[in-house]
């Protein structure tokens, strides 16, 4: 059964820093692509980064340069590290393969930034 467990949300002023964790299934991470997306009240979810499973990486212009996407496939785990957060940041994030599976949608980490 395919699993993906979130953590590492909380809430941070703005300009702050959090790292995401996203811990995932071996049968799923090996071979795909992963991406973090995030969902803000009343708003669809976006892809806001993506890697490969060769760990090239992709942002949405909106994170550029403030976040960073990684995986350790020794631990089947993928990271987000979110530096110099806005209040528009603030989401429910999850992971989940590019494109994603819609039966793989866990229950995600709340990023809540104050200004």
């Amino acid at each position: 059964q395919v699993q993906l467990v979130e953590s590492g949300g909380g809430l941070v002023q703005a300009g702050g820093s959090l790292r995401l964790s996203c811990a995932a299934s071996g049968s799923i991470f090996r071979v795909n692509n992963m991406g973090w997306y995030r969902q803000a009240p009343g708003k669809q979810r976006e892809l806001v980064a993506d890697i490969t499973s060769g760990s090239s990486t992709n942002y949405a212009d909106s994170v550029k340069g403030r976040f960073t996407i990684s995986r350790d496939n020794a631990k089947n785990t993928v990271y987000l590290q979110m530096n110099s957060l806005k209040p528009e940041d603030t989401a429910v994030y999850y992971c989940n393969t590019v494109p994603y599976d819609e039966d793989h949608w866990g229950r995600g980490t709340q990023v809540t930034v104050s200004s």
